[in-house]
């Protein structure tokens, strides 16, 4: 046996372009546009406070940052004893304190740069 395929004539089949191959209505286009943009806002934000290492919010218990400006010669380690110093009665420990300056500016090594503006807790 053998089977034969038929189109029918009145319906030519048209090539159908790209996913769904359906236009979006102007309504549709607007909606797909405002979640592309929100979207696009919520990750910005995202990334902008990845990248600033982001404000401690008022909550109990939450530390409080100061902005310093890194001078020539100054380096993390003699940052985090100023600060660890300030904060405590002199016995401050020094390498927690670099390493959450290190956390909270989101630096890759602890490197710093004169001219530089790190967060400090206070």
């Amino acid at each position: 046996m053998s089977t034969i395929a038929l189109t029918h004539p009145s319906r030519p089949r048209v090539a159908t372009a790209g996913f769904g191959a359906r236009k979006l209505t102007r309504r549709g286009r607007l909606a797909r546009l405002a979640m592309v943009l929100s979207l696009s806002i919520v990750l910005g934000a995202g990334f902008a406070m990845k990248a600033s290492g982001g404000d401690s919010v008022g909550q109990a218990g939450s530390t409080t940052y100061i902005k310093v400006v890194v001078a020539p010669g100054e380096t993390l380690w003699s940052i985090a004893a100023d600060t660890a110093a300030a904060i405590g009665d002199g016995h401050g420990d020094v390498r927690a304190m670099v390493d959450e300056i290190v956390s909270v500016n989101s630096l890759a090594q602890p490197d710093v740069q004169a001219g530089q503006v790190l967060r400090v807790p206070a």
